[in-house]
């Protein structure tokens, strides 16, 4: 039933690999979130799988969202789809994001989901949101700040400039970095080294550092979702 996220073991032993494929550029929409968010939920109940590795087809790792089919709905199309994604922070095993490419807007929301993100020089990070005249979304105005402080947070959105894997590493964005094509591996390697871990032990513990992070990323977004309905309205937002 999935038809934009391919699931595999990435041969390591306890590690799933779930893919974004959504050709050319893993697009978010409201079918590939749903898609992702069944099945996080659904390896939440697998005991074969004790940390999971989010990962991208092609040369992207995702370059926002795409509400080009909703035409004139964007706002309650919207609504649906910060729904999905906030589902995403209902699931309690560990992810890493292996990010081998740009990481755009609602992409780089995606990867804040995850619990750490590896990636290389060449990948690019934006939160390009304000550029193109609306508020951030996916809950990052809690989570962008929460993972790199107020001061960076401001930066990248105010800005919405782009920032390359060596300068994600310097502020906190992303937690390794490694050559282009070891990224995947990267990340299988350090989701294999979490599954060493009991798994009792592992979910308790992310539980408690995570408290709280599913209810407040759904209450910024909430937030976010008033004041974007609100501004998909004007000229900026049309020019943008």
């Amino acid at each position: 039933s999935m038809n934009h996220i391919t699931e595999s073991s990435g041969q390591r032993p306890c590690v799933t690999v779930l893919e974004l494929n959504r050709p050319p550029h893993n697009h978010l929409n409201v079918a590939l979130l749903t898609e992702l968010a069944d099945a996080l939920e659904r390896l939440d109940g697998d005991g074969s799988c004790r940390a999971i590795v989010l990962a991208a087809s092609g040369k992207v790792f995702s370059a926002g969202a795409d509400f080009s089919s909703a035409g004139d709905g964007v706002a309650s199309d919207t609504s649906v789809f910060y729904a999905q994604a906030m589902r995403l922070y209902e699931n309690r095993k560990p992810i890493v994001a292996a990010v081998h490419g740009a990481a755009v807007g609602a992409g780089l929301g995606l990867a804040l989901v995850a619990d750490f993100r590896v990636t290389c020089k060449e990948a690019r990070f934006s939160a390009n949101f304000n550029r193109l005249g609306f508020h951030p979304g996916f809950g990052m105005s809690f989570t962008l700040a929460r993972l790199v402080g107020e001061q960076h947070a401001a930066r990248l959105f105010y800005t919405g400039q782009r920032i390359d894997g060596e300068r994600a590493v310097r502020i906190g964005l992303v937690d390794d970095l490694v050559a282009a094509d070891q990224v995947r591996a990267a990340a299988l390697d350090l989701a294999a080294e979490i599954a060493v871990s009991a798994p009792l032990a592992v979910e308790s513990t992310r539980a408690a550092l995570r408290a709280g992070l599913a209810e407040q990323a759904r209450a910024a977004n909430k937030s976010e979702l008033a004041i974007q309905k609100v501004q998909f309205a004007t000229e900026d937002f049309k020019e943008g």
